[in-house]
């Protein structure tokens, strides 16, 4: 298979009565989900949609928003998910990037792109996820007149399907484009890293706009399985569905993790049918890893990749020991072993391959890496070098081959999963009059993994407000960007050449 929409065929041809996808109280088969996609890929078809145009869905996690990911995949159409968390000048920027003639949203965010409509010049069309304004139609009335055939688009391998925006240190988001046949690869890739079968039953709680929110579902979708999707995360929520549902495999960064180890051990659910649970976009602390492997058994697998890439490490479960040599403890920290489908780098600052035990920056080439970044030509040029990938992450190697992440080579901070470019923050803080210097940095947090921190250098005569530099953050930035501290100070230190000395930071602000 070569194309996604070959997968959902084939589901609905083998596995018709199979459940596909359920969400609160609507299940549907593999052949009901082909059904609907095709149905809205006309819908969209009709509306004036056409092969590669793009369609923006703004919206949290429900039905609608994973069977516009599968009308793109139908008609590749290319679907472009905006995240809804983010401040209105960043969704302006995405809608604008995109150039998305159709922009799909939950009613929720009405008055949100209502705001912004006058600026998107090239959306044709506003489609509405519930109770819709006059402005907008209806997104079951899209679905209800499209044709059960699909709209006259035979998808090709190279065509796109998915754009995704990633932070970037400039400040604006890049995007990332997948082709069909890239998602085909991850697709495979996947089964093998997060041994998904027909019998498959996975859960997804980390948002859709995300890679992770479709990546699992991907490899989900290539044998045939069931994807069980939940509105967000809920620990209670989430420990009740994997009893209820009988799950085998979910997905959770460090924090989800030790929020919902806080409610089993105090009241235990029967979480026996888990085979499989992933963590992956932050570290999980050695700790938290060794304990929730004594409550729910040997099921974690450690897994490393990212938007441009997909999957490029993994430690499967039967070599996360929580117990043995130290040896053993110590690789809890590592990502494991690099996938077979990845070709594997490390290089320092002059692009020469570091030997074992030395640090350098993960670069890497697969079937799967992006070919360029959408609308962006400095990016490619700065990050993909002969069809080889520079991740930005430094990492270093043991004798066995274990690789082990040990510092993000622009400074970004990962928060709940989340990824926050220090950068971004700093251009944010800075144009607040208040405002002479300002650096930003991940700090331990006992519930997020990493909260952001500002240390500021502020105009002479200027008063220290820590909540009004946070709420100008929170004009310009999704809130989860925005510093969670702010620290003041007569200067910051800076090396030699002028620039900040986060090292010494960080150091500083540890404990």
């Amino acid at each position: 298979m070569q194309t996604a929409v070959e997968i959902i065929e084939r589901n609905a041809c083998y596995f018709p009565e199979r459940e596909a996808y359920v969400y609160a109280d609507r299940r549907l088969t593999h052949a009901q989900w082909f059904d609907r996609a095709k149905r809205l890929a006309d819908g969209l078809y009709k509306l004036g949609l056409r092969r590669q145009d793009r369609v923006a869905i703004l919206s949290m996690n429900c039905l609608e928003f994973y069977e516009t990911y599968a009308a793109a995949e139908v008609a590749s159409y290319i679907c472009a998910p905006i995240n809804y968390r983010l401040a209105p000048p960043e969704v302006a920027y995405m809608m604008r990037d995109s150039q998305a003639k159709i922009l799909i949203f939950e009613s929720q965010f009405a008055a949100l792109v209502d705001g912004l409509r006058a600026g998107f010049r090239d959306v044709k069309h506003y489609v509405c996820i519930g109770e819709t304004p006059s402005w907008a139609i209806d997104f079951n009335a899209v679905v209800a007149q499209g044709s059960s055939a699909g709209p006259p688009i035979v998808p090709r391998p190279e065509d796109y399907i998915f754009l995704w925006y990633t932070s970037g240190t400039t400040g604006r988001p890049k995007g990332v484009a997948w082709r069909q046949d890239k998602v085909c690869e991850t697709a495979r890739a996947n089964v093998t890293a997060s041994e998904f079968t027909g019998e498959t039953r996975m859960l997804q709680v980390t948002p859709l706009y995300h890679i992770g929110g479709k990546g699992y579902a991907l490899g989900t979708g290539w044998v045939g399985g069931t994807v069980i999707l939940h509105r967000a995360f809920d620990p209670l929520a989430l420990l009740e569905t994997i009893q209820r549902e009988k799950i085998t495999m979910t997905f959770m960064v460090a924090a989800m993790l030790q929020a919902v180890m806080e409610i089993q051990e105090r009241t235990p659910y029967d979480l026996s049918s888990i085979r499989l649970v992933v963590t992956a976009a932050a570290p999980v602390p050695v700790q938290l890893l060794r304990r929730a492997i004594e409550v729910l058994g040997p099921v974690f697998s450690i897994q490393y990749g990212c938007t441009e890439v997909g999957g490029i490490a993994t430690m499967p479960r039967d070599e996360v020991k929580p117990h043995g040599s130290a040896e053993d403890i110590r690789r809890l920290s590592s990502v494991g072993h690099v996938n077979r489908e990845v070709d594997f780098r490390l290089v320092d600052d002059k692009g020469a391959s570091c030997p074992t035990g030395q640090p350098g920056e993960v670069v890497v080439r697969s079937a799967a890496v992006l070919e360029s970044y959408w609308n962006n030509s400095a990016a490619t040029i700065e990050s993909i070098q002969d069809g080889w990938y520079a991740t930005g992450d430094i990492g270093v190697l043991d004798e066995q081959g274990y690789l082990y992440l040990i510092d993000r080579k622009k400074d970004m901070i990962i928060s709940g999963g989340e990824n926050i470019y220090c950068r971004e923050v700093e251009e944010a803080l800075s144009s607040h009059p208040s405002v002479l210097d300002t650096a930003v940095i991940g700090v331990p947090d006992a519930k997020w993994v990493e909260a952001v921190k500002a240390v500021v250098v502020l105009k002479s005569g200027a008063t220290p407000d820590e909540g009004a530099l946070i709420a100008h953050c929170k004009s310009l930035l999704a809130s989860y960007k925005c510093p969670k501290s702010v620290d003041f100070a007569d200067e910051l230190p800076r090396l030699p050449t002028g620039k900040l000395n986060k090292p010494m930071l960080r150091e500083r602000y540890r404990n």
